[in-house]
């Protein structure tokens, strides 16, 4: 979806990097995130403060090779390296699709998937991932389990104001972002998280380190490009060159996909889908309602198997198994090129009973 809007800004963000540069491992080594180049960590403190969904004041900035590598090592740096038995990690279903097999794809001897937070029972300490808004149903989130020697990690890949009014700035031990949300660029595999412990940022970096000695270069020096076009004109109100900002564009089409989206599946009463209630939102300065990047859709009308049923009428989704809940639900992405999205809303539209 977001190919249109930068495509429309030209060479704004074209970076050209010459063969000798950006060769050795370090970019800062006073650093505690040695491999972290300062002028994309400078973009995202200003990104930020721009939107004003984060606080970075006094805080630790780790990148990652996306959010994913991030996550993996925030669960490293959190987990007790002494402990006779893996910390429980667990999130409140529907949870993101991938925790269960990241966190237990190498078996590790730190940490262990336990489940949907809701039912979790287990004395001792745990790891607990707050995802707001949730993918994949876009609601926001908040701590469930609630008990001593829980330990929180935030992911707010989707707390932008494309997809949800931004309330206040998020204030929490360690928070998890991604180019790939944010801006479009997935495949740039930039992530950073915003961490408040020092112990556990050092212990994150170490974990890159191992993993990847380091993260690309190339790639934050062109995350930081993307970054600085998208605060710019927030910054120079006066530049009549500005033209249409990044967030305007992305709400916009959001708003208009949704309002389709919505329209096809009243029009064929085969499917609901969630309401979101409406919030003030800081960074627009309105009364917006949500509009996540995925779909949650379930399927009305005694269907069991709604991945199945829609795969027959050629719309590929996600069934609700994968994220910890019954197949009558599935996700469908919102972010698809134009043509993609019209086509699958025409087609939802027309399936009845």
């Amino acid at each position: 979806m977001y190919e249109k809007y930068w495509q429309q800004m030209g060479d704004k963000t074209t970076v050209v990097i010459p063969g000798w540069q950006y060769m050795s491992y370090f970019s800062d080594i006073s650093n505690i995130c040695w491999f972290l180049e300062p002028e994309f960590a400078k973009q995202v403190v200003r990104l930020h403060k721009v939107v004003g969904n984060a606080v970075t004041d006094g805080r630790h900035i780790v990148v990652g090779t996306g959010s994913s590598q991030l996550y993996l090592a925030a669960l490293f740096a959190l987990s007790p390296s002494d402990a006779s038995e893996p910390i429980s990690v667990v999130s409140q279903a529907p949870y993101y699709s991938s925790y269960p097999s990241m966190t237990d794809c190498l078996k590790s001897g730190l940490y262990k998937w336990a489940g949907e937070a809701q039912n979790f029972s287990k004395e001792g300490p745990y790891i607990e991932l707050v995802t707001s808004p949730n993918n994949p149903d876009g609601t926001a989130r908040h701590s469930v389990v609630n008990r001593n020697k829980g330990i929180l990690l935030h992911d707010l890949a989707y707390y932008w104001p494309q997809y949800t009014p931004i309330s206040s700035p998020a204030d929490h031990e360690l928070m998890l972002f991604t180019v790939s949300k944010s801006t479009g660029h997935a495949g740039m595999r930039i992530g950073w998280a915003i961490v408040k412990d020092k112990e556990v940022a050092k212990r994150m970096t170490k974990f890159v380190e191992l993993n990847t000695i380091g993260v690309s270069k190339d790639s934050q020096i062109r995350a930081a490009k993307v970054l600085k076009a998208v605060s710019d004109p927030y910054e120079h109100v006066d530049d009549s060159e500005v033209g249409e900002t990044f967030f305007d564009f992305s709400y916009h089409s959001m708003a208009e996909r949704w309002k389709l989206l919505r329209e096809a599946v009243e029009h064929s009463g085969m499917f609901s889908l969630p309401k979101f209630p409406p919030a003030f939102c800081t960074f627009f300065n309105q009364v917006s309602e949500p509009r996540p990047a995925f779909a949650w859709l379930k399927c009305e009308n005694d269907i069991e198997d709604c991945e199945t049923f829609l795969r027959g009428h050629k719309i590929l989704t996600r069934g609700g198994k994968h994220f910890g809940v019954g197949p009558m639900y599935v996700r469908v992405s919102m972010l698809d090129r134009d043509e993609n999205f019209i086509r699958f809303v025409k087609r939802l539209s027309t399936i009845r009973v």
